[in-house]
């Protein structure tokens, strides 16, 4: 079975920058397609951003469109979410999850691999 563990996560400012790792413990992570999501004390995980197994399509939330970007290193194992413009309303504990179904998909229910999470927390 997959593992996939999160780092990257932390304090920063408004308007800051931070790179969020997933890394997975299998090779067979290549052929899943990865997305990230988020949740904030209170609040229902909501999905951010999708990356199809090869690379070759990525999907955002509207809310972080233009600042967030997914990517991935098939050689590495590891998915990347760079978190650029970061807001308060960024506050939340981010996952990595993996999907073997080969459509865009942005709802939890799609995902059958999950992390931990890291926390990330955006100060005004």
């Amino acid at each position: 079975q997959v593992q996939l563990l999160e780092s990257g996560g932390g304090l920063v400012q408004a308007g800051g920058s931070l790179r969020l790792s997933c890394a997975a413990s299998e090779r067979t992570f290549s052929s899943y397609a990865m997305a990230w999501f988020r949740q904030a004390p209170g609040k229902e995980r909501e999905f951010v951003a999708y990356i199809s197994w090869r690379g070759g399509r990525t999907h955002y939330a509207g809310s972080v469109l233009g600042r967030f970007t997914i990517s991935r290193d098939s050689a590495k194992n590891t998915v990347y979410l760079q978190m650029n413009s970061l807001e308060p309303e960024d506050t939340a504990v981010y996952y990595c999850a993996g999907s073997r179904l080969s459509q865009v998909v942005v709802t939890s229910e799609g995902y059958h691999y999950w992390g931990q999470g890291t926390q990330v927390t955006v100060s005004s």
